[in-house]
């Protein structure tokens, strides 16, 4: 299941975090984001226990979108160990996404 991160705790869930974490930068009035609602919720039942999966809204969390410089979203990054591993924009199929983190994994 895909958590939601915010501002005030992504340092922890996220950056802290002792397993990758995969992050879909969104926002509701976003129509591509929208798209990648079932390609995100597929990707953390197929990841569970190997990738934490989790959303973040860019309206509601400005400091965390622009620390990481999201000027377009949907925005996707994968973090393991307290570093940027993975940093793709746009809607794309399940397989290609699936495949960026796989190899940002390695």
């Amino acid at each position: 299941m895909e958590m939601i991160f915010k501002d005030e705790t992504f340092e922890t869930e996220v950056m802290g975090s002792d397993i990758p974490v995969f992050v879909d930068f969104y926002a509701d009035w976003c129509g591509p984001c929208k798209m990648m609602i079932p390609v995100v919720e597929e990707l953390a039942k197929e990841l569970e226990g190997r990738v934490k999966v989790g959303k973040l809204n860019v309206d509601e969390n400005p400091n965390t979108a622009s620390k990481f410089r999201v000027m377009s979203i949907p925005t996707f990054i994968l973090i393991k160990d307290g570093e940027m591993k993975m940093n793709v924009m746009g809607a794309m199929s399940k397989q290609e996404l699936l495949e960026k983190i796989e190899s940002a994994l390695l």
